[in-house]
């Protein structure tokens, strides 16, 4: 059974009730470090550093994710594709094809409050 983290409300807000944070306010939006991104609700390995790249969206961009980690569901506002936790059905933000931003040609587009950030081992501390 996957340990919960509290959240707090505006965690609450876009993790299990599918808000979506302001742009440009997340904390992992313009934040480079090398490391891992975990579910803030359960820890479960979503994405890597590696992946990670500048969309000039708002939110944390990713062309791939941890193989088997990432859900997607038809969102239902019937027009993007919604992605969550697999582990415990956090929602995470959408994922976007076709826009041509990387070689692999998709976007997950990801709340910042949504993650929690790892550092790679000698890299610092936790963000």
């Amino acid at each position: 059974m996957a340990h919960f983290t509290k959240l707090t409300p505006e965690e609450k807000r876009v993790i299990v009730q599918k808000g979506t944070e302001k742009p440009f306010s997340g904390k992992y939006e313009d934040f480079w470090e090398e490391g891992t991104y975990v579910c803030k609700r359960c820890g479960a390995v979503l994405y890597r550093s590696k992946d990670k790249f500048d969309a000039k969206c708002g939110w944390p961009s990713f062309d791939d994710e941890v193989k088997g980690a990432v859900r997607r569901a038809p969102d239902p506002d019937g027009i993007r594709t919604e992605i969550t936790c697999v582990a415990c059905g956090a929602h995470l933000g959408h994922v976007f094809k076709g826009e041509s931003f990387t070689p692999k040609n998709i976007r997950h587009c990801v709340n910042s409050i949504s993650l929690r950030f790892v550092p790679k081992q000698g890299y610092g501390k936790e963000n």
